[in-house]
């Protein structure tokens, strides 16, 4: 099993949604109120890995995993390409030559046959495949989403993964702010917002992982999204563009990233994730981004793992070297 060569894929969260036995405000705003079992809370999150066959293997990580790999070929190589068929099916197609990737994650060729990325000019007059029309008329959701050191952006969920998006983004906070009846009223808004708000649609992964390094207290944060949210809901109550509901309802972050948010020493992860072994401890995971126990030191780091991406690893026993002078770390 260790020799076998795996294509990484990423971070998902496809599981359910975090669930609070207390839905007050007070205790969503604080993440106090959690389920239970915190190493089971919520969207099941895990390393998704492809086989030379085709075939995918998910490695957990929930708090308590320990993902042991080595980086085995140079560079990133082509994940392949998306064909939306309906509402609840899209298929994986594997990139026919197993090409190095040009295009962020993929070739030339399976970028262009991409269809999922034909969405983002949807509601610009742009062409969709009958499966994708079919996904983007279903109920989708405007968001206001804030990080750790405060960056805010705005961006849309379809409706069967309004929580999971989010999880995926690794939101410290955020606020759901609209229900659009389809994916082209939603994107409309989502420009809008853009345009006359100022708010980004996009967060880089490593600025992600830089802020959680020293998060904002959680008031902060919440404040700083609360502003936002309720900038953009000023916006929506003048706006002219039909097709949608205002609302106004946090999304619950799940405990297990509650780790990440705490006002403990933690440290820039050591290693580049594009070459050599690694190994570690998961403590807490927000989006892509662990906070992992290295063996032999009481100090965590910030692993931000969206920089595995399309690299070649196996699995083994495998441990992270701890940094030579570790007076540095204190």
């Amino acid at each position: 099993m260790a020799d076998i060569r795996y294509l990484v894929h990423g971070v998902f969260w496809d599981g359910p949604a975090a669930t609070a036995a207390d839905t007050s405000g007070a205790a969503r705003a604080s993440g106090a109120a959690r389920t239970a079992n915190t190493a089971d809370d919520a969207g099941g999150p895990v390393l998704r890995l492809q086989s030379p066959e085709g075939y995918f293997r998910e490695f957990s990580l929930t708090a308590g995993s320990r993902p042991g790999f080595k980086v085995v070929e140079p560079g990133r190589f082509c994940l392949g390409h998306v064909r939306v068929q309906s509402v609840t099916s899209r298929r994986h197609i594997l990139c026919g030559s197993a090409a190095r990737a040009l295009r962020g994650k993929q070739c030339e060729r399976c970028f262009v046959l991409d269809e999922s990325r034909l969405m983002h000019d949807f509601h610009r007059g742009g062409r969709v495949t009958p499966g994708l029309w079919d996904y983007l008329m279903q109920e989708h959701w405007l968001y206001v989403a804030t990080f750790a050191g405060g960056a805010t952006k705005v961006g849309t969920a379809s409706g069967p993964r309004k929580w999971n998006r989010l999880a995926e983004q690794g939101a410290a906070v955020a606020t759901y702010v609209a229900r659009a009846q389809d994916g082209r009223a939603v994107r409309i808004l989502e420009d809008l917002v853009t345009a006359e708000a100022g708010l980004t649609q996009q967060v880089r992964s490593a600025a992600k992982a830089d802020a959680l390094l020293q998060p904002l207290p959680a008031a902060a944060i919440n404040a700083v999204n609360a502003r936002a949210a309720g900038q953009v809901l000023a916006l929506l109550a003048r706006t002219a563009v039909d097709g949608f509901q205002a609302v106004e309802e946090r999304w619950l972050r799940p405990a297990h990233a509650d780790g990440l948010y705490g006002s403990q020493p933690r440290h820039a992860y050591p290693h580049a994730l594009d070459q050599g072994q690694h190994g570690f401890d998961v403590a807490a995971l927000s989006g892509a981004n662990a906070l992992a126990r290295l063996d032999g030191t009481n100090a965590e780091f910030v692993v931000n793992l969206s920089q595995l991406a399309a690299r070649t690893i196996v699995l083994g026993e495998y441990a992270s070297e701890v940094p030579a002078v570790q007076e540095s770390l204190f």
